[in-house]
């Protein structure tokens, strides 16, 4: 039995007939807790306070809790910092000061998992994940010596984050510092723009991002910083912080790269340029937006070598991919692809375009922007300033003798009744649509005007999908999971299933996961599908029909994934909850 569980029976706040009632029904020792919170035979709350309690009278160590997952580190500091009357402090909600750190050593600040926040002429705010670790506060108020120190709480992973960051910094710091030295004897903006250390530090940073396997990166100016973050995975992190006067040289540097006007700042922007990093050549899709700091920077990174992905190597399972695959191969109608942004809908129409180009025919694509760019296809860059709209684009294309035709994305009626009248008069179109699951698109189409029979004769599949993170190979382990969630999704778990999940490396940045996948769902439209869309149908109607022929969720295909240890039944539930 674990420490906690011992002494809340101890102390009588749970019974040994309720901890006999859940081992008999087979609940292992280590999930006891847990699972009575699940039942309400406690409350998760009064755990949490009788931590603390333990915590202030010194029976346990801050460190016990990370024996017991469900308890969030964050809220029992919450609880803590009430007790001993101390500010708890959200480090990624404050614009810190970082120059308050430049000139004390990072390694007695790891040490102790402490970070200075904030000073002021009397008092400089430390915060510790430990705040009853008094020979930590100590060695920590020697690096001050003429200020009092004020303790704040924050959790280890926050402050250890932060510290990674100053170390970051740190390493970059030489070249912050040729920065200024070359903008203090530097006169004009034009010769500003042209200093070798701030290219040097663009390189650095693009480097970065991609070493990280990152998808997007962002530079935003604050009241006090300059914060680069980048998207890994689908979730944003911070990877360098740079003092605010480095932002104004970097952010016209970039501006310049991608041909943007460098002097307009009130306007949004669009640009893009290819650069060669670490050997390979890569495209950036730039944006800016004016902010009330200056302008938000964000470069998507496009890797040409996603372009040429195919279908099956995208994660797509076997059943969907010969669905989609078979679906592609039919003369003419059109074929969605669905799904929220970020859900790798362009990805998969790259994929479908290296399935469908060839010498024999003519592929003419209309898209906003276009992101890869492909042999043997025709790529019109929709360009609404000079009246070049996706509509207008596709009327122009039907006159070009296509055969088969991709649209990025159908955003309006127009388009989408283009689109149809195209596939009606014998060309393959593929597109994208906004909506949550391959059914919903059909009344999504019915609510943009498109009448239900037109709709029938035209639609030939519809995918919808999402992109799952997966489970990291370097810390993969076996996990159990809670006895109630197997429960709860016993129809998709097979007996004797083996769960993992990700303990966190440096290799996945602590998150325990590396790489995403997709999850997807794939209707054909069969005959019967088509009559009942034609004869209006309900979801209800078109849904019960599908599963009478072998159609499989994109929820179900999900829970396949976490049964065959690529994802986590969390992730899961996260993306495509039933």
């Amino acid at each position: 039995m674990d420490r906690i569980t011992h002494d809340l029976l101890e102390k009588r706040h749970i019974t040994q007939q309720q901890i006999d009632r859940l081992t008999s029904r087979g609940v292992q020792n280590d999930t006891i807790l847990e699972t009575l919170t699940k039942v309400g035979a406690i409350s998760l709350s009064f755990i949490k306070r009788f931590i603390v309690e333990q915590i202030r009278l010194g029976e346990y160590e801050l460190s016990i809790i990370k024996n017991y997952h469900f308890i969030d580190e964050s809220s029992i500091l919450h609880y803590l910092a009430e007790v001993l009357v101390l500010p708890y402090l959200d480090l990624d909600a404050i614009d810190m000061d970082y120059r308050l750190i430049e000139k004390i050593p990072t390694a007695p600040l790891k040490r102790y998992n402490a970070l200075p926040v904030s000073q002021d002429d009397m008092y400089v705010v430390v915060a510790f994940s430990d705040p009853l670790n008094i020979e930590a506060q100590e060695a920590i108020q020697r690096l001050f010596p003429r200020k009092s120190m004020q303790v704040a709480i924050a959790t280890e992973k926050q402050i250890q984050a932060y510290l990674f960051k100053i170390e970051l910094k740190d390493s970059v710091k030489e070249l912050v510092t040729n920065i200024r030295n070359e903008l203090r004897h530097i006169g004009t903006i034009e010769e500003q723009q042209e200093a070798s250390s701030i290219l040097q530090l663009i390189d650095v940073i693009l480097k970065a991002c991609i070493k990280g396997r990152a998808s997007d990166i962002h530079i935003e100016p604050t009241e006090k910083n300059c914060v680069v973050r980048t998207r890994i995975d689908g979730k944003l992190a911070e990877i360098f912080i740079f003092d605010r006067d480095i932002y104004p040289p970097l952010a016209s540097r970039i501006k310049l790269l991608a041909n943007l006007d460098i002097a307009e700042r009130r306007k949004p922007q669009d640009g893009r340029f290819s650069a060669m990093v670490m050997d390979a050549e890569f495209d950036f899709r730039l944006s800016t937006l004016p902010i009330l700091y200056g302008e938000s920077i964000v470069m998507r990174i496009l890797d040409k070598s996603k372009a040429l992905v195919k279908l099956e190597e995208s994660g797509m399972d076997n059943d969907s991919y010969q669905k989609f695959i078979k679906s592609l191969q039919v003369p003419f109608g059109i074929i969605l692809v669905t799904g929220p942004t970020g859900s790798g809908k362009t990805t998969t129409l790259y994929g479908a375009l290296n399935e469908l180009r060839n010498v024999e025919d003519k592929v003419i694509t209309v898209e906003d922007p276009v992101e890869y760019r492909m042999n043997l296809i025709q790529q019109v860059q929709v360009n609404p300033k000079v009246g070049l709209t996706f509509a207008d684009a596709l009327r122009s294309i039907l006159r070009q003798d296509p055969d088969k035709i991709m649209i990025g994305e159908i955003r309006d009626h127009e388009t989408l009744e283009i689109a149809i009248k195209a596939a009606l008069t014998g060309h393959l179109v593929i597109s994208t649509l906004h909506t949550n699951d391959s059914i919903s698109a059909i009344p999504r189409m019915s609510d943009m005007g498109i009448e239900p029979y037109l709709i029938s004769g035209a639609v030939v599949a519809i995918q919808a999908q999402r992109l799952v993170r997966k489970i990291c190979k370097f810390c993969k382990k076996e996990i159990d999971l809670p006895a109630t969630l197997i429960e709860e999704y016993r129809a998709y778990i097979p007996q004797d299933t083996i769960f993992y999940a990700g303990s966190g490396c440096k290799e996945c940045n602590g998150s325990g996961y590396m790489g995403r996948e997709m999850i997807c769902e794939v209707l054909p439209i069969s005959e019967e599908i088509s009559s009942l869309i034609a004869r209006g149908g309900s979801k209800e109607d078109i849904f019960k029909q599908a599963k009478h022929e072998g159609f499989i969720g994109m929820f179900e295909n999900g829970m396949h994934k976490a049964v065959e240890g690529v994802t986590t039944i969390d992730e899961i539930l996260r993306v495509a909850k039933e």
